[in-house]
């Protein structure tokens, strides 16, 4: 079975295709700029030698539905694309996040289903449109083909009431679904798969940690399989201080703000959404990579960003042992948890107590590859496993449709 995977942005969109009998990739793609000035397609194509073939267009894309039509001349295209025709795809896998609490599993995408995610848009108004968007675009350009909606916020329906509410009134979650929801669910999810797999022991008796740290960040602790904590909440915003997201902070803070500003709520918010974290407190950039530079040069606010960054993983991290009495493995994905070996090595400073012990050549030689870290006696396995998300949601869509068929 041939699966297109499809993750639509606002103004972009993430593809793949992969031939489920190996789970070979096939080709995969960024459409950027949509309906903006400047609209790009970029395909790559692996090939047996180990190169690439890239296809780039540029061309006006007035909206989503435009943009999907050029993503399917693209890999069907003669030289540059992975496959002769479309009826050779047999399914297409969305990337939806959110989900609220309708459904904790991925499922086949119907009418209801489009429904149920229209009804979720005030939980995430700057992800569900676009992701329907994406879901429409491809139903009216290819008919008949099963889609699957695999949802951020799945793998986390399975924490307990005591985690997911938070302490206001009980109304609220009742009248508006205000409580933690928790997001990066297919990644967190494929990182407690691997690991198994590495560790050759079953995923239903690991207690695990999963680091996905990038722009977005967020750390999930995972006992016997399922989901029991994690630290992004009813928004992406809570948790983790973020490229530009502020993560856990005095709600008072936002009528402070406010109060000493004149700026709205709303304003406010997008501070804290778009200006905040590490950008913030740097006053120069989001990226890891620019901070490491300017810290080393002695920023003294780039190295101030940095610590903190690491603080809060620690700190996560301290908890979730504490919540799962103990821990086996803990593991890094993500831009910076893949790439950052000092960040990695910051994070873990001084938990050998807990069990955790970095193998420091280990950790080094690591670079966006799946690494066992710690050294050999640490109790705590410590792992960097580069992420895919796209193949757990080939992965679900391939399986449902399967199923489906029966």
């Amino acid at each position: 079975m041939k699966v297109l995977v499809i993750n639509c942005g606002s103004s972009s969109i993430k593809y793949q295709l992969l031939d489920m009998e190996t789970e070979a990739l096939l080709l995969k793609g960024l459409v950027e700029r949509i309906g903006i000035e400047g609209s790009i397609l970029t395909q790559k194509r692996p090939e047996a030698d180990g190169s690439e073939t890239k296809f780039v267009i540029e061309t006006p894309m007035k909206d989503h539905k435009d943009a999907i039509q050029h993503v399917m001349d693209a890999i069907v295209d003669p030289d540059k694309g992975a496959i002769k025709s479309l009826d050779e795809i047999n399914a297409i896998g969305h990337r939806v996040v959110h989900a609220g609490e309708k459904y904790a599993n991925s499922v086949l995408i119907s009418d209801s289903v489009i429904k149920a995610l229209q009804d979720c848009i005030e939980l995430a108004p700057l992800h569900n449109p676009p992701n329907l968007d994406g879901i429409e675009a491809c139903r009216s350009l290819m008919p008949g083909v099963p889609m699957v909606a695999v949802f951020d916020t799945a793998f986390h329906q399975t924490m307990r009431p005591e985690v997911y509410l938070y302490a206001i009134p009980y109304e609220f979650y009742e009248k508006y679904g205000i409580r933690k929801y928790g997001f990066h669910g297919t990644s967190h999810k494929y990182m407690a798969a691997e690991v198994a797999e590495m560790m050759n022991i079953d995923v239903n008796d690991l207690k695990l940690i999963t680091c996905h740290l990038g722009n977005g960040a967020s750390v999930s602790a995972i006992k016997h399989g399922r989901c029991i904590d994690t630290s992004m909440g009813y928004t992406p915003l809570e948790g983790l201080v973020m490229g530009t997201r502020c993560g856990d902070l005095d709600p008072s803070v936002v009528k402070t703000i406010c109060n000493r500003t004149g700026l709205s709520d709303n304003e406010v918010l997008d501070i804290l959404n778009t200006k905040s974290g590490l950008l913030g407190v740097s006053g120069l950039s989001s990226d890891f990579r620019d901070l490491r530079t300017a810290a080393a040069e002695g920023h003294k606010r780039a190295e101030i960003a940095i610590r903190i960054f690491a603080r809060r993983v620690r700190n996560y991290i301290g908890a979730y042992i504490a919540e799962m009495n103990g821990v086996d493995a803990i593991v890094f994905s993500g831009g910076i948890g893949e790439n950052a070996a000092e960040m990695r090595n910051r994070i873990c400073l001084n938990m050998g107590n807990l069990g955790i012990k970095i193998d420091q050549h280990r950790n080094e030689e690591c670079v966006g590859n799946t690494a066992m870290i710690s050294t050999d006696d640490s109790p705590v396995k410590v792992m960097v496993i580069p992420a895919n998300e796209e193949l757990v949601i080939a992965r679900e869509t391939d399986e449902l449709v399967r199923k489906s068929r029966v």
